[in-house]
């Protein structure tokens, strides 16, 4: 599903990743730890083609992501992965149901078709009242399920969180380690995540710690 081969990133003379290999399965969940600083966002980015790694590969269902232009892989970054950020990146002048169909209307889609999409996800996750509200409307849960359920309107491969948990309280982290669950059960999602979280960690089927640049 995922295989990164010897990834390194510089920011100038700071070399943040120092060669980083790491395979992924479909269906795995895969916590990413370590301490400020180590690398792990930024390599979650590469992974999420975010960003270009300064040298190394990353295969996604086989493909070398970063033989591709960027228009091309911007296409291919819409298709095939879903991301969940720790503060939401919702747009506060659209409505909930407008944030989760904004996937679809990059890629041009029929507004019937997605917004279809995009109600059953929402009533899915819990939020079939809460469609048209605002994300000031709405608590940290909810937005965090909004987000989630934009990360899964392409039907994405793969779902990239980035402490997912870090603007929540205790039940709804709870909530939202019982969301990435779900989402792997009924979507049969391939999630990535970098956490602070022990808790979060500790539910995903397999925990990789960054030190400076490289896993333990």
């Amino acid at each position: 599903m995922i295989e990164v081969k010897n990834i390194h990133k510089s920011f100038d003379d700071l070399e943040v990743l120092k060669g980083v290999n790491l395979k992924v399965q479909k269906g795995e969940i895969v916590a990413i730890v370590g301490k400020s600083g180590a690398g792990k966002t930024t390599l979650l980015q590469i992974i999420g083609t975010l960003d270009r790694p300064t040298q190394g590969q990353v295969f996604i269902e086989g493909t070398d992501v970063f033989t591709m232009k960027d228009k091309e892989l911007a296409a291919f970054r819409n298709r095939h992965i879903g991301f969940i950020f720790q503060f939401h990146q919702l747009l506060p002048e659209f409505t909930a149901l407008e944030n989760v169909c904004i996937p679809a209307m990059i890629a041009r889609e029929k507004e019937a078709e997605y917004k279809k999409r995009a109600e059953q996800l929402l009533t899915d996750l819990g939020l079939k009242d809460r469609m048209n509200h605002k994300p000031n409307e709405l608590s940290g849960g909810e937005k965090q399920r909004v987000a989630a359920a934009r990360a899964l309107m392409m039907s994405p491969d793969i779902i990239l969180a980035d402490e997912p948990t870090g603007s929540l309280d205790t039940q709804n982290k709870k909530e939202l380690s019982e969301l990435l669950l779900q989402l792997r059960k009924e979507y049969n999602q391939t999630i990535l995540l970098v956490t602070h979280d022990k808790e979060l960690a500790q539910m995903a089927d397999r925990v990789i710690e960054i030190v400076d640049g490289v896993i333990k």
